[in-house]
């Protein structure tokens, strides 16, 4: 289906999103765990989907989603967060979902979104 970056500091959740994930059709996964990480990775691999967690130990995730999309345009972004209301900036189109998720309803999000 697509490239999918995943933006997460909590190594067992990136675990779980991945198994999700290529459940769901990604057809390849990058996991970072900082937003330097996440900047570099797409500069790596252009990713086709993104989800990301708000605060981050390095950064924040909404911050390395803005610059990865001035540097390659529109990627569609499900943020996964304890925190919601801190996404900053997290503008429609982006889905924010809120920790603990239901796996099924991040499945439904992303078949929606990613690039076929």
């Amino acid at each position: 289906m697509c490239h999918v970056l995943i933006i997460e500091d909590e190594p067992v959740v990136a675990m779980d999103l991945q198994m999700l994930l290529e459940a769901e059709g990604a057809t390849s996964i990058d996991i970072a765990a900082s937003e330097a990480e996440a900047i570099a990775a797409a500069r790596m691999h252009r990713p086709g989907f993104i989800t990301s967690d708000v605060k981050l130990l390095q950064g924040t995730g909404p911050h390395a989603v803005r610059r990865i999309r001035d540097e390659h345009g529109d990627i569609p972004v499900i943020f996964i967060t304890g925190t919601p209301d801190e996404c900053e900036p997290c503008d429609p189109p982006d889905v924010i979902l809120q920790k603990p998720f239901r796996s099924d309803t991040l499945a439904s999000v992303f078949r929606q979104l990613a690039p076929l």
